[in-house]
């Protein structure tokens, strides 16, 4: 039978994507394989390959297709000897049931409104059913819903602990929320009295509203933008975030990497250029080492405490931001820091990378100073409880057994999830990083 190719799931976060590109037309012969389109993703634009072989007999979603979502179908491949007769478009998505009244005796709505609601269909509320069927989960078990399903649940008092989640890795969504809606779940109980209706966001405004009189153009947010923009509003909303700066004198370090610098060779393996970056996450993942508490994050059960120092480096590319992966930093040398770094940076901006090299990690760093930045705040990148911000190294006035010097300082700047890290953990993880970066030679030890 026909063979449906599915939106794939390319990323943990990944509900929706663009289907980018078709390399591909509908006829061509596939096989298991295959490179057959690309897709954007809120990470890359990633290649999809064919699992099975036969002949692409239609695509269903064009080039092009914004807000694709996960396991829809995209095309249909026919296998040999197979009737094309036999493939048909999919089904129309069924549109969302009303939600469904109260019960009058819940609510104070007059009974005459409650009959005059319309009701779903029981075909469309079975078609809604699988995503939202009651589930049991043990007590204290780990809910893993989206911030918005989590804000929808709240406001129409449905108990998450009773939804089994649509999206991928069983996480609940919007959808659920919906077609638990339409199902009448019960709302749960009211643990004390009601709270104060909350503040309803600001509309979002048009293009032509924030221009007005201005003249301007309009550049199309990428899947990628659109992400970014709403896990850093989630970000600076859902994780409380506190700052700490320390200054570092980066003198000795320059020294030691002009000198490494000299004696490697330029061609050939062995070959490597270090840079400031380099010592920084060699630093950074020493600290880590030296002061596990810092390497965590926050869940609802408990802290996170990172067996591993996988260190994420911001690394900007057109259109947006990523975050390639060092992973067991503090097991390799500036060498090899220097050069896979180099390698992931590359892949980054051709949007070549991993699912398993941007994926995960348990630290940050944002690296600005190349940019002449003297010092700035960066957000986290949640799961994760922590991210270094770099500032340029600048000569500055200091003081130095009471005699007015100059030295190059570098300022950097912790942000730190306040629900699983405390100011001590913040500083003193600082602390060990400003003993590594000013007396680098300890890092090659």
């Amino acid at each position: 039978m026909p063979t449906n190719i599915l939106m794939p799931a390319l990323s943990p976060t990944m509900t929706e994507g663009k289907l980018a590109k078709w390399l591909k037309n509908e006829g061509d012969e596939v096989k298991a394989g295959d490179v057959i389109a690309e897709i954007e993703t809120d990470k890359a634009t990633m290649e999809v390959e064919a699992v099975d072989e036969g002949k692409l007999q239609k695509i269903l979603v064009p080039a092009g297709t914004e807000a694709v979502k996960v396991n829809e179908p995209i095309a249909v491949i026919l296998g040999e000897g197979e009737d094309p007769s036999a493939v048909a478009a999919p089904a129309p998505k069924p549109s969302a049931p009303p939600a469904a009244k109260p019960a009058p005796a819940a609510t104070a709505t007059p009974p005459q409104a409650a009959a005059a609601a319309p009701q779903p269909s029981p075909s469309a509320v079975s078609q809604a059913a699988p995503a939202a069927a009651p589930v049991a989960r043990a007590p204290g078990e780990r809910i893993f819903a989206s911030p918005l399903a989590r804000r929808l649940a709240a406001e129409g008092g449905i108990d998450l602990r009773g939804l089994n989640g649509s999206g991928p890795h069983g996480r609940i969504v919007k959808a659920d929320i919906e077609a638990a809606k339409a199902r009448g779940v019960a709302p749960r109980p009211a643990a004390g009295p009601a709270a104060a209706p909350a503040i309803a966001p600001a509309p979002a405004l048009s293009a032509a509203a924030i221009a007005g009189t201005t003249p301007y153009h309009l550049v199309p947010a990428t899947t990628m933008r659109k992400v970014i923009a709403r896990r850093m509003v989630e970000a600076k909303q859902q994780v409380p975030h506190f700052y700490l700066s320390i200054d570092c004198e980066i003198d000795q370090l320059l020294k030691l990497r002009a000198d490494l610098n000299a004696k490697a060779p330029e061609k050939g393996e062995g070959a490597f250029k270090l840079s400031v970056n380099d010592f920084v996450i060699r630093a950074s993942a020493l600290a880590l080492r030296k002061v596990p508490a810092a390497n965590a994050a926050y869940s609802e059960e408990g802290a996170v405490m990172f067996d591993a120092v996988d260190i994420s480096v911001a690394v900007a590319i057109p259109g947006g931001l990523i975050t390639p992966i060092l992973r067991g930093a503090d097991q390799k040398g500036l060498a090899t820091i220097s050069n896979e770094m180099r390698s992931l940076a590359g892949k980054a901006k051709e949007g070549k990378l991993k699912p398993e090299e941007f994926q995960g990690g348990t630290f940050s760093i944002s690296n600005l100073g190349m940019f002449g930045i003297r010092e700035f705040q960066a957000v986290i990148n949640p799961p994760q409880g922590a991210i270094l911000a770099v500032g340029a190294g600048e000569q500055r006035p200091v003081v130095k057994g009471g005699a007015l010097g100059i030295a190059t300082i570098m300022t950097c700047t912790l942000s730190v999830d306040h629900r699983v890290l405390d100011g001590a953990i913040g500083a003193e993880f600082l602390g060990a990083f400003k003993k590594l970066v000013e007396d680098p030679i300890t890092m090659l030890l």
